[in-house]
């Protein structure tokens, strides 16, 4: 196992306005590790990630990100760093800007091309992570054109753009239909497959919409740790019903993906 470790906090928390969103939790991401982050709404998740990708500093413990400590960085230079991607990162740029300016903007961890000037290094890089994610031939469309499968993939390609020493996806299937959310899947397991991609951190809570090949998970209930540690052991019918508070049945299907649901029935 690699030992260069990418992210790592140590008795971190947050609270907001006397509310702990986010209990003391140890956690740490390897360079060669795949973490799923799983909770229900309102379990922390996207705290934990907003304090990783530094757009959120804790109220308490220390936090480190590619060998350098939060509070003691720059976090706009560091910010570049990590490649980023979520739902609700996608609502802020405007719809008629075209795919390839969007990947770009991420050089800067910018939401519009005009802030900054672009090189074309810059132009073909984007171009060549378009092309990773299979959206190559969009690269001049407006991302209003694209369906959500291809919008992901797409910002799936913006978070690659620095070669970032890690990626972090905060809910990226959200607002997804069926159709979307697979392509996204099949995009994140090209990605979790790919043995020269950066460490990843993948933020649900589905478990259906995990990609094969996730190396580890974290379980989070109310802001606390149900369970870490790699997948097997961390993520198992009885730690997933413990983290949404029901008895759920969780199936590995022979394709090694996962489903969840709700047991109705008393085991027999």
């Amino acid at each position: 196992m690699s030992t260069r470790i990418a992210l790592s906090m140590r008795s971190v928390s947050f609270v907001r306005d006397g509310r702990t969103i986010l209990a003391p939790l140890d956690w740490t991401v390897r360079a060669d590790e795949r973490w799923l982050v799983l909770g229900a709404n309102g379990s922390g998740k996207t705290t934990l990630v907003r304090i990783a990708s530094l757009y959120e500093h804790p109220s308490g413990g220390t936090v480190e990100v590619l060998g350098e400590r939060l509070g003691r960085t720059d976090v706009r230079v560091l910010r570049r760093r990590i490649g980023l991607a979520s739902a609700a990162l996608a609502q802020q740029f405007r719809q008629e800007l075209p795919a390839i300016d969007i990947v770009m903007t991420a050089r800067y961890a910018a939401l519009e091309p005009w802030w900054h000037e672009y090189t074309e290094h810059d132009r073909q890089q984007a171009l060549h992570c378009l092309e990773r994610m299979g959206v190559g031939q969009f690269a001049d469309r407006p991302i209003a054109t694209l369906s959500s499968g291809e919008q992901q993939r797409l910002f799936l390609a913006r978070s690659l753009m620095n070669e970032p020493g890690i990626v972090l996806l905060d809910e990226p299937s959200a607002r997804l239909d069926l159709g979307g959310r697979e392509q996204l899947v099949a995009a994140l397991g090209e990605l979790v497959d790919d043995p020269s991609a950066p460490p990843l951190v993948l933020v649900t809570h589905h478990v259906d919409e995990v990609p094969i090949g996730m190396t580890h998970a974290l379980l989070l209930r109310d802001g606390q740790v149900v369970a870490a540690g790699p997948m097997s052991e961390a993520l198992t019918a009885e730690t997933l019903s413990d983290c949404f508070g029901l008895p759920l049945v969780l199936e590995r299907r022979s394709d090694g993906r996962l489903s969840a649901w709700a047991r109705t029935h008393p085991p027999r």
